[in-house]
């Protein structure tokens, strides 16, 4: 099973439980985009660091998680967590109110915001203290 592991705030995390949230979205940056997606660019898949070819449009493609480790609570010890089915995985590109992509700049270099999208399904395990 391949599962994500990510940190919740505890709200959110007490929402999931009580099945109140059923989506977790998370925003894609050059530095954590090789965690959630590759590229489709001309038939060929590229790892989210690779370089892409000039020509060509690329696509972005949701990594296959069948579940996700979400931990709460201090950075020590022994964290609450839940792992959390997922049912569906979608890559999102952010637009603007007038319906054009929003760029950002990290270290020189621009970038298409866009975040993932997981539709959450039952509850496989927790631990809580």
């Amino acid at each position: 099973m391949n599962i994500l592991t990510l940190s919740i705030k505890q709200k959110y995390f007490d929402e999931i439980l009580a099945g109140k949230k059923t989506h977790e979205y998370r925003e894609i940056r050059p530095t954590n985009a090789k965690k959630y997606i590759t590229y489709l660019c001309g038939g060929k898949e590229y790892p989210a660091d690779a370089e892409l070819p000039e020509e060509g449009e690329a696509e972005l493609k949701p990594i296959k998680y069948d579940a996700i480790k979400l931990l709460t609570g201090a950075y020590t010890g022994k964290r609450p967590y839940i792992i959390v089915e997922v049912k569906n995985a979608e890559a999102v590109i952010l637009t603007d109110e007038n319906g054009n992509d929003i760029v950002y700049e990290h270290q020189g270099e621009e970038y298409l915001a866009a975040q993932m999208d997981y539709t959450l399904g039952k509850i496989l395990e927790k631990h809580i203290d």
